[in-house]
């Protein structure tokens, strides 16, 4: 007979038992948001949005506190007032962001519009299995937004008492890296990036972001993207000459990724368009159409494709415009001869030359990771001043800096800023939806990388290297499209490099075929097969996780190149 003792016991046990898939979600704002009313006074203008109320002189305006700022101009004869808003530093890396926002006529004198600022927030999971030993349990944190799990190296759980023990290996060997408490069937107060999370127990029943399409999901049936008015057209994968079985299999391959390790991939999107026509649309881990995606590096050819629009537009924006007459105007008596012959197309094709080691301590090194620790403020003046390890065109070199200092001349050749030459040659023309771009510590837009893209409009800009247009408009010359294209220099073995460009071969029915593509740490990847008329986008969350099997299989594009006829 089981007495009442062991019953109790029995409870206890059960009660505490932390095996689960446990949930966090911490959210650090931006609240300032939603509809912003903008009046013309007397003496100038007020702008009006969540409960602040400021003047200005200029269409620029700054909330106290540091709560944002916007910087606007009228269009269209009146009908419009275009401009970005400007969030605060975040917690996501410290850096800020500037949204597009357009405000329509509300009345006399006043103007009106939504401001969506990028939400800042971090989500947690600790997948807990036991290990045998009453107490003790197996686990590793998973973080989509940044792979934080990469440098909190938990490894296990114990529960001592109330208090849950997070221990992991960090440099000095094993130990307590996190702890909280365990109360009312919740972890509570688990210190890590940001500030103190509470874990709750996801139910095998309710749908999470951790696995591909919740547990269990259901099989995967093929359907055509929805048509929308973000300018793609729509048709099913058979109307372009692309296999349905093939599809099916590949994402049902993605569905089913087991999510056992730190290492698991994570693909948060998959998208394909053939002839102009987007026909493969699915999302992974919560995501989905309307949700911004950080491309992190393949923001560096975003510049590129800007610069080659000014050009097509008119601006003339020359290739071989000398970097530091035109940064500094006066060139110093002992500046380094070498930089005297760098050009914008040596920042462009990342052989300008510039000492980018990241284990060099600054100021002589240009690593952006470096420069973001020592709080540089004027990331142009610095990297102008750090020394070069060789001749302009010498070799290439992967440096980010190099592409951000490009932006900085962008702007002093055109006198005007990136963010209204974004908006007027890009933002507009190529009808990119919601999206958020981020900035340098001193406002300016950053060259190299995180930007932020829903992945229908990360899809257009490799649609642009196919021939140039958008939706019958001619964005980019097809004189640039070439010039994008050839002659390539080599970045890494087997990988190829033009104006910020990536560039390998592919096999594809017995052949080699060339691609194209915007690339970013995680696995942020649009690709262009010219030869194929295919663009294919994916997105992802494995950030600085070597290359699995997997990961190689899925981003070396095999099943989708297998897949078209």
């Amino acid at each position: 007979m089981i007495t009442s003792t062991l019953l109790l016991l029995l409870a206890q046990t059960q009660a505490s038992d932390l095996t689960g898939l446990w949930s966090a979600t911490l959210r650090f704002g931006p609240d300032v948001r939603g509809t912003m009313l903008v009046i013309r006074t007397t003496d100038g203008w007020r702008a009006d949005i969540s409960g602040y109320s400021v003047t200005s002189s200029t269409l620029s305006f700054e909330l106290p506190d540091n709560q944002g700022n916007f910087k606007g101009r009228v269009v269209a004869g009146g009908r419009e007032i275009q401009g970005h808003w400007i969030q605060p530093r975040t917690n996501y890396n410290g850096g800020r962001y500037a949204t597009p926002v357009t405000l329509v006529p509300d009345g006399s004198g006043r103007w009106r519009g939504t401001v969506t600022p990028w939400d800042d927030r971090f989500t947690m999971y600790f997948p807990i299995t036991r290990t045998g030993t009453p107490g003790k349990y197996h686990t590793y944190l998973r973080n989509p937004d940044r792979n934080l799990g990469r440098f909190f190296r938990i490894s296990r759980v114990e529960l001592q008492g109330d208090t849950v023990q997070f221990i992991g290996n960090q440099g000095d060997g094993e130990q307590v890296l996190t702890h909280g408490v365990f109360s009312e069937g919740a972890i509570r107060g688990v210190r890590l990036r940001g500030g103190a999370y509470d874990f709750f127990k996801v139910s095998d029943t309710t749908a999470s972001g951790y696995y591909p399409r919740g547990r269990p999901a259901a099989r995967y049936r093929y359907a055509a993207p929805l048509q929308l008015t973000d300018g793609w057209p729509v048709a099913s994968v058979t109307d372009v000459g692309i296999s349905r079985d093939s599809i099916e299999k590949l994402v049902q391959l993605l569905i089913d990724v087991p999510m056992d390790s730190l290492t698991s991939l994570q693909v948060h999107s998959l998208l394909v368009a053939r002839r102009g026509k987007l026909v493969v649309e699915e999302y992974f881990h919560g995501y989905n159409r309307d949700l911004p995606h950080e491309l992190r590096s393949a923001s560096k050819t975003i510049l590129s494709v800007l610069i080659a629009a000014a050009n097509t537009a008119g601006i003339r924006i020359p290739l071989d415009t000398p970097v530091y007459q035109t940064m500094l105007g006066n060139l110093p008596a002992d500046l380094d001869p070498r930089k005297r012959t760098m050009t914008l197309e040596h920042l462009l094709s990342m052989n300008a030359g510039f000492e980018c080691d990241p284990d060099t301590a600054a100021p002589r090194t240009a690593d952006e990771d470096v420069i973001a620790q020592n709080g540089v403020e004027d990331w142009y003046r610095y990297t102008l001043n750090v020394p070069l390890n060789a001749a302009p065109g010498e070799k290439v070199y992967y440096c980010s800096a190099e592409p951000n200092l490009a932006g900085g001349m962008v702007e002093k050749i055109t006198g005007r800023p990136q963010l209204e030459l974004f908006d007027r040659l890009l933002g507009r023309p190529m009808q990119l939806g919601r999206h958020h771009l981020g900035l340098q510590p001193s406002g300016e837009v950053y060259g190299g990388g995180g930007h932020l893209f829903t992945s229908r409009d990360f899809l257009k800009f490799a649609q642009l290297m196919l021939d140039g247009r958008w939706n019958g408009k001619q964005i980019l010359s097809q004189d640039w499209v070439q010039r994008s294209r050839t002659p390539l220099l080599e970045l890494w073995p087997g990988q190829q490099y033009r104006l910020l460009w990536n560039s390998r071969e592919y096999d594809h029915a017995g052949r080699k075929t060339r691609a194209y593509f915007l690339a970013g740490n995680g696995g942020q990847v649009s690709v262009a097969f010219p030869e194929l008329e295919l663009v294919i986008v994916l997105t992802g969350a494995n950030y600085n996780n070597p290359a699995t099997p997997m990961w190689r299989r899925i981003y070396g594009f095999q099943d989708i190149l297998a897949a078209v006829k």
